[in-house]
Parts: C-alpha cells; sequence; structure tokens
C-alpha cells in the first residue's frame, strides 16, 4: 500500500478504537446505574425547616452512573438531610451524553465561564447550617454542572463540603479554585471529602463504595 493508503488505515484504526472505548464505557455506566438505582432509598425528612436556626444539612448533587448519586443518598441518611439532584439533560447516559459531557469538561478548563444551564439553578440554602456539594470528577476536576450550580448561589455563613466520587485522580489546582469560588460566594469554611473507586474494571462494588464513605468520612459504620 501506498503512504497514503497506510495514513488513512491508522487514521481508520484510531478512529474504531475511539469508538470502542466510547462504547465499553457507555455500557459500563448503564450497567453500573441499573445496579445502584434501587440502592438505599432516602426521602429528605418531612419535618419544616426554620430559615432562623441553621440546624440542618443540605445536600445537593450531580451523578451520571449513579455512583456520586449513591454517595449522596448515603451522606444524606446520615445526617438526616435535605437533598437535591442537579439536572442536565444533555449529559445523560448514553454514547451522545458521554461526549456532551467530556467536551463539556474540556471546555470548562479552558474557559471557566464556559458552564451547563442546570436544573435547579438555584436552590434557597439559607435555612442550612452545612451545606455538601457532589459529583465524580471529569478532567482532574469537578463536574462542570457543580460549578454551574456555585456560580448561581450563596452560601452565607455556612460550612461548604465538597465530595467527589472518582476513577483515577483529581487535580489540586482545581479543588483550590473551588474552594476559592465557594468562599467567595460567603462560606465560612470548606472541606474535601472523596473516594478513590478505581478504574472502569477494577472498581470498588458500591457496597464498598459505602464502607469506605463510614471509615473515611465518618468514622464510624452506618448505624453506629
Amino acid at each position: 500500500m501506498s503512504l497514503m493508503q497506510w495514513f488513512l488505515v491508522i487514521i481508520a484504526m484510531a478512529g474504531l478504537a475511539v469508538v470502542g472505548f466510547f462504547v465499553g464505557v457507555t455500557l459500563i455506566e448503564r450497567t453500573q446505574a441499573r445496579r445502584v438505582a434501587p440502592m438505599e432509598p432516602y426521602a429528605a425528612p418531612m419535618a419544616p425547616v426554620s430559615k432562623t436556626v441553621r440546624t440542618r444539612a443540605a445536600v445537593i448533587y450531580f451523578s451520571r452512573s449513579g455512583n456520586t448519586a449513591l454517595a449522596a443518598r448515603h451522606v444524606a441518611r446520615r445526617l438526616d438531610a435535605d437533598i437535591y439532584s442537579l439536572q442536565v439533560p444533555e449529559y445523560e447516559l448514553g454514547l451522545t451524553g458521554l461526549a456532551q459531557s467530556a467536551l463539556g469538561a474540556n471546555a470548562r478548563r479552558n474557559d471557566p465561564a464556559k458552564l451547563p444551564n442546570v436544573t435547579p439553578r438555584t436552590i434557597d440554602l439559607t435555612p442550612f447550617s452545612t451545606v455538601w456539594l457532589g459529583s465524580p470528577v471529569w478532567f482532574y476536576s469537578p463536574a462542570p454542572p457543580l460549578w454551574a450550580f456555585v456560580e448561581n448561589n450563596r452560601f452565607d455563613g455556612q460550612h461548604v463540603v465538597l465530595f467527589n466520587t472518582f476513577n483515577s485522580n483529581f487535580g489540586d489546582d482545581q479543588i483550590a479554585a473551588f474552594r476559592s469560588k465557594v468562599m467567595e460566594r460567603g462560606a465560612t469554611s470548606f472541606e474535601h471529602k472523596h473516594v478513590l473507586r478505581g478504574r472502569m474494571t477494577q472498581q470498588l462494588t458500591p457496597e464498598e463504595m459505602l464502607q469506605a464513605i463510614d471509615a473515611d468520612w465518618f468514622g464510624t459504620p452506618s448505624g453506629n
């Protein structure tokens, strides 16, 4: 074959590899979502929330494959907290959502102002003394929907806890930038909690992840 033909073959093989990777990740994510969806169902307390005495916690999270959602439900259960899910339709499970989430994460890293539209955009956080903000880690940073939520809300006088589930690593510079943003929005203190789930084919089971959260974030098993 000519040099040009070899070049086209290499390009085609690279393209197939990329497609195969995205298909594989999508299948794994769908499997994870089915597994964790019914685990630890949780409903926020029915008692009215006082806006004058801050004693409650709020858990606000974004999740694609359900792992961060499971962590959020577990935290909310332990704290008897209110819980809110952030939604970004273009990031939903599937090949398109995976591609859009990757593009969105890369765009935010290059330009912090490029953020998705999230629902809910704002939440009245005034009744809460502590706000937990959770997301997966994309491109070494909390996922863009969490940045978007912070950009549109205030945390006056509150302790903010960022919590992440992730597969490989996070960037200390990104966590520092997130902390700065939260403090600029009125928070009085900041804490970062995280759990390394591992690579796609060698991850903690959901049960192991919850055990790690109990041990590392709370220091005691659930119910103790």
